[in-house]
Formats: C-alpha cells, sequence, structure tokens
C-alpha cells in the first residue's frame, strides 16, 4: 500500500497564463506541505481513439506541444520553489476523467480558473466542473491576481453535520500557513418565516447559531491549538457570504456534497457559485472514495 503522506500534488496545465500561476500556487503548496508535485497535461482522447479521421502529424504535433507545455511549467516551478521535487505527465486521456483518476493518488488536484485549453478552461464548463464534484479529495481552483492575505484561511461549515474532511483540510491549510482561520456559519431564515407577518426573535437566532458554532468546533480547537480560530455565524445566503468573506483570505475552503434527483454526487450549488465567484482560491473538498 502506498504511503498517503507521499501523496502529490497534482496541478493541471493548458499553458496559459492562469494555468501558469497554478503552477506556480501548486509549487507554494508543496513546498509548505513537504510534497512532491506533478504537473499533468491531457491531450483529449479522440486524437488516439481516431487515428484515421485525423490530419496527418496532428498526434505527433500535439504531443510535442505538451511536451513543451510541461517543460515550460517544470521550469515555472523550480524556479519559484527549486526544494520541490517536480515530475510531468501527459496523458492520453479526456482531461475530466483523466483529473479524476489523477485525484485517487494525488493529495489534492490544482486548476487555474481560465485557460486556453484542456483543463483550465474546461472549469466552467461541464468537464472542469465534473472534476470539482467528482474528484476523489480536494480540488483547488486558483482564481485570477489576488494577492496572499497573510495566509489567513477562510473555511464555509453547514450546521449540525459539518464535513470533518473540509474542517481538516482547512485547520491544516491555515497551520501550514502559520495563519488564522475564520470559520464562516451563514444561516438565513425560511422564506414563508420573511414573507408572512410573524414576529422574529433575530438577535435570539444569531445567538443560538454562536452558540451552536462554538460547541461545535471545541474539540478542534484542543485538537489544533497552533491555529488562531474566528468563529463567525452571519446571517445570508452561503454562497454570498463566503464570497464577501474571501475578499479578506489567502484561501477558501469549502465542501461538496450536492445531489441530483438521481442520487449522483455533483458540485453543489453553493460550491458553484461560490468557484465562480470567489475573490480568492477556493479549495473544495470532496472524501475520498
Amino acid at each position: 500500500m502506498s504511503d498517503p503522506s507521499a501523496a502529490p500534488i497534482v496541478v493541471g496545465t493548458d499553458g496559459s497564463a492562469p494555468a501558469e500561476r497554478a503552477v506556480a500556487w501548486a509549487a507554494d503548496d508543496a513546498a509548505r506541505r513537504r510534497r512532491p508535485l506533478r504537473i499533468v497535461h491531457a491531450i483529449e482522447q479522440w486524437v488516439f481513439d481516431t487515428p484515421l479521421g485525423t490530419p496527418p502529424g496532428m498526434r505527433e504535433s500535439l504531443t510535442e506541444a505538451g511536451l513543451r507545455i510541461l517543460a515550460q511549467a517544470k521550469t515555472v516551478a523550480h524556479e519559484r520553489r527549486p526544494e520541490v521535487e517536480v515530475t510531468t505527465e501527459l496523458i492520453e486521456k479526456g482531461s475530466g476523467a483523466g483529473l479524476c483518476d489523477q485525484s485517487r493518488r494525488a493529495f489534492e488536484i490544482v486548476l487555474g480558473h481560465r485557460g486556453l485549453g484542456g483543463f483550465t478552461s474546461l472549469l466552467l464548463g461541464s468537464t472542469g466542473l465534473r472534476v470539482a464534484g467528482h474528484a476523489h479529495g480536494p480540488v483547488v481552483i486558483v482564481r485570477g491576481d489576488h494577492t496572499a492575505a497573510g495566509g489567513d484561511v477562510t473555511v464555509g461549515v453547514d450546521l449540525p453535520e459539518v464535513s470533518v474532511e473540509t474542517l481538516e483540510y482547512a485547520f491544516d491549510a491555515a497551520g501550514t500557513r502559520s495563519g488564522r482561520l475564520t470559520i464562516v456559519y451563514a444561516w438565513d431564515l425560511p422564506t414563508p418565516l420573511v414573507a408572512g407577518d410573524y414576529v422574529i426573535d433575530e438577535t435570539a437566532i444569531e445567538r443560538s447559531a454562536q452558540r451552536s458554532l462554538t460547541k461545535t468546533l471545541e474539540p478542534w480547537r484542543k485538537r489544533y491549538l497552533d491555529v488562531e480560530v474566528i468563529e463567525k455565524a452571519v446571517r445570508g445566503h452561503p454562497a454570498s457570504a463566503l464570497v464577501d468573506a474571501s475578499e479578506h483570505a489567502d484561501l477558501l475552503v469549502i465542501g461538496s456534497h450536492g445531489r441530483s434527483r438521481l442520487g449522483l454526487v455533483h458540485l453543489g450549488s453553493v460550491a458553484h457559485g461560490v468557484v465562480h465567484h470567489a475573490h480568492c482560491p477556493v479549495a473544495v473538498v470532496r472524501p475520498r472514495t
């Protein structure tokens, strides 16, 4: 059995500027966590499955281009973090399925938010969202040109059932950055109560939410004594509250537990909104299966 502590951080690249930022972020995280870094690039499966239907030399050209992209990304990682062990891999498989396969053996998958093609541009489409919603473990989406906020991490939680995997990742991320961890629980009143003519003691509800959050986090505080924790129970839609909180974070951590009508796991609505609108990198944490 492989050693989980040696699982690499895997980053997808297509040679674009956002992908280069994702490579740099992944190299930093690999250094913080003392893990190896694997850089991957995908050539879509159809190129290899239908050789007679592709122009002459297309497979070779795409392979050569992919290898150049990987070499450039490796240079970026080495220049940024020379102490990190870096390997590269050209995947001859559909990008979504390829990354999900990689996630089985990875500590986390890292993607840029946009790109020229391949992994990063797909994040806004069905394939990229599939990776974030189906990967076996955390998927980090590195958004824009956000500058670090002193290593602070923000995580969204849902009460009363908190995700153990999400909190573990968030506490660990804050610990490796020597930053503070802000834990946000967003609550709101049911629409019928808001629309109806009811007397509602919002202050009492807010205090109750804060007490529940504090009680839930008590064992986690004792477990991670070196991490400074800030608790926030706020009224509002979870996606909006977390997007607002991301303005002051180096990393935003969320869980993914949405399910379709057929019971199939997918990226939940809150995670979907946060991934598209957060002001900092977002880690979508899924349980490993």
